[in-house]
């Protein structure tokens, strides 16, 4: 039977190179994106290096909670999934709103996937054995711990509202992993290091993205970013392709995979229970506002 493979953001970057290592190992990927060109490029290269079932592209704008719904729609009328990578990631130096008009940060980093997550479990649970991922963050040791609402309180700083952002999402992450278990679908979050992405490049620039006393040491912390955003999204994609695929984490869930592909300790705050109850309760709340979980 045909293994399938969905990668979220699968054009360029960490994503693309996530598809490539899936296709090469034997998977019928399917990667995501809004830009048509763009997936034509991917579709192309991954074809290259696939040993399994040909790859494709499907357009979706993941910040958009009604095109997350359709994607849902079209990829479980496909049938059974083996993995499913929600790859999808933004930073952005300013607010922004969804055209759901939530704030874009938490929807993009956070909702999205785990309303895609949410629409796919009964073909995850067909495919068994099959791997929920989702791509994490170091930012999330940075972030405010608060999840009353989708806005923390407070002035807006990109990199740590994202650094929040990924924080729910590992938080969901791993308390899905404990409802899945011994449901033949395994759950990780990979953190990818860093990598020089259209992300880290186009945002990661700007002291705006920094509360005021980082801003104070900016040229210090730049340089951190530059260090941390220099290697190739090849390595960086190292810690999601590990735990889609690698066979020692058969049968094992709930695990956080560093950058060398190995399980590492969970970002703190990750399983305080306040944190997990406030992120599930605003994310079903936001959810069920445009589609049904």
């Amino acid at each position: 039977m045909e293994q399938r493979a969905v990668v979220t953001a699968g054009t360029g970057g960490i994503g693309l190179e996530t598809a490539l290592g899936l296709a090469a190992r034997g998977f019928a990927v399917t990667v995501v994106g809004r830009d048509a060109r763009r997936g034509a490029g991917a579709v192309e290269r991954i074809a290259a290096v696939s040993t399994g079932g040909a790859p494709r592209f499907v357009a979706a704008d993941l910040a958009s909670l009604g095109e997350v719904r359709a994607l849902a729609v079209r990829l479980a009328a496909e049938g059974p999934l083996q993995v499913l990578v929600n790859n999808v990631g933004a930073m952005f130096a300013e607010r922004r709103r969804t055209v759901d008009g939530i704030e874009a940060t938490f929807a993009v980093n956070h909702l999205s996937p785990y309303l895609l997550t949410e629409l796919l479990l009964d073909r995850l649970r067909a495919g068994g054995p099959s791997r929920i991922v989702n791509v994490s963050s170091a930012a999330s040791t940075l972030a405010k711990r608060t999840f009353a609402a989708v806005e923390p309180p407070g002035g807006y700083y990109g990199f740590h509202w994202y650094g929040r952002a990924k924080l729910a999402n590992l938080a969901y992450t791993l308390d899905l992993a404990e409802r899945l278990r011994d449901s033949g679908v395994s759950v990780f979050a990979a953190d990818p290091g860093g990598a020089a992405t259209d992300m880290t490049n186009g945002t990661m620039t700007s002291p705006r993205i920094v509360s005021p006393p980082l801003r104070l040491l900016w040229p210090l912390v730049r340089r951190r970013f530059e260090r941390s955003t220099a290697g190739p999204a090849s390595e960086a994609a190292r810690s999601s392709i590990a735990a889609a695929t690698d066979p020692s984490l058969h049968g094992r869930t709930g695990l956080l995979i560093g950058p060398q592909g190995r399980p590492v300790p969970a970002f703190r705050g990750a399983t305080d229970p306040r944190i997990v109850s406030d992120v599930l309760r605003l994310s079903r709340q936001l959810a069920d506002r445009w589609a049904s979980v």
